[in-house]
């Protein structure tokens, strides 16, 4: 890949008031390698002092989404060919680009419009005003590949009303725009269609009270989520100790939906299930994202390190496509008593901050 094929990933530019960094890999929904990181965070540097940026806006090119994530297919690659320390530059700088975002002197308003999930969710969900549309699909769906949320998603979960946050880490389940407001993923819901005209108006008007007054003009009431009519099964079930008891509280509620989880969840890995639902729980009582993005940081390493079902999910889902994992364990009988504490404790060889 060349200088310029990775700079052209990612459209750097300022409109008025407005520094404006658009993702531009609209073939992969994207998808973030380690140039577009380096670019976002270059240039986010740079305009911390620029007094002509008054607002950065962080969007994607393309109709498909914000952010499908991060480039999984070129981390299996590095992994199986013994280069785990690449692998694990590209967390630390994507983490430290996340926790920039959530800290950054000016306000970021971020665009979660269509696919926007794993890594896009580091992107959108730590910025200052986020905004979804009903085109939204937000998730963390990392369980899918054997894996756990990332990017500061463990925060945002943990944060989720009730059982919420469980729920969604361990099934890896999609949110639309109305989902994404009522769980504390997002802040506004504003139609696609009027995106253009809030960008404008963030740009060029003159308007002394601040961005979040201006948004506030474009935000619309969505469709009322239905998450709360599932509110009490996912609460009952969720709230079990381990992901065998959430599975048996599942199956005993006698539901199609409680079904229907319970076999999602006996499908995935058992050890992606337990660490996620260790890591969503520790998260809920930490002091802040920095704090989670390290809770994170070490199970991811871990999975990169020292466990096989990271590159066995994607393999499956996304390499040879044949659906068919062999999970280690296969399930969660199998499971060792605390499961999720060789992840946990797990210490890189190089710190996160």
């Amino acid at each position: 890949m060349t200088d310029s094929q990775t700079a052209s990933r990612v459209l750097v530019r300022t409109e008025g008031a407005l520094g404006r960094l658009t993702l531009d890999r609209p073939e992969a929904i994207n998808a973030l390698d380690i140039g577009m990181i380096e670019i976002l965070t270059e240039t986010l540097n740079r305009w911390r002092d620029d007094t002509d940026v008054q607002i950065v806006l962080i969007d994607g090119a393309g109709e498909r989404g914000l952010c499908a994530g991060g480039d999984v297919r070129a981390l299996h690659a590095q992994i199986v060919a013994g280069q785990a320390e690449r692998t694990a530059e590209f967390f630390r700088a994507e983490y430290a680009l996340n926790a920039m975002i959530a800290e950054y002197p000016k306000p970021v308003v971020a665009f979660a419009d269509g696919i926007t999930m794993g890594g896009g969710i580091g992107l959108a969900g730590h910025a200052a005003i986020r905004i979804v549309t009903e085109r939204s699909k937000l998730a963390m769906p990392e369980t899918r590949i054997g894996f756990t949320p990332d990017v500061g998603g463990t925060w945002l979960l943990g944060r989720a009303p009730g059982r919420f946050g469980e729920y969604f880490g361990l099934t890896g389940s999609t949110m639309n725009g109305a989902d994404a407001v009522h769980l504390g993923f997002a802040d506004h819901f504003v139609p696609s269609e009027r995106l253009d005209a809030l960008r404008e108006a963030l740009a060029f008007r003159a308007d002394p009270t601040g961005p979040s007054e201006i948004v506030l003009l474009f935000d619309e009431t969505p469709d009322p989520t239905e998450l709360p009519a599932s509110r009490e099964w996912i609460d009952d079930a969720f709230s079990a100790d381990t992901v065998s008891g959430i599975v048996e509280r599942l199956h005993a509620h006698g539901t199609t939906e409680s079904a229907a989880t319970a076999e999602l969840l006996e499908g995935l890995a058992p050890t992606g299930l337990t660490v996620t639902l260790d890591a969503v729980r520790e998260a809920r009582a930490l002091p802040g994202l920095r704090a989670a993005l390290e809770g994170e940081y070490r199970r991811v390493l871990w999975f990169v390190n020292e466990h096989p079902d990271l590159v066995e999910g994607i393999r499956a889902q996304l390499v040879d496509k044949d659906r068919n994992p062999r999970w280690d364990p296969p399930t969660l009988a199998e499971l060792a008593p605390d499961a999720g504490a060789p992840a946990r404790d797990y210490v890189p060889r190089q710190p996160l901050f």
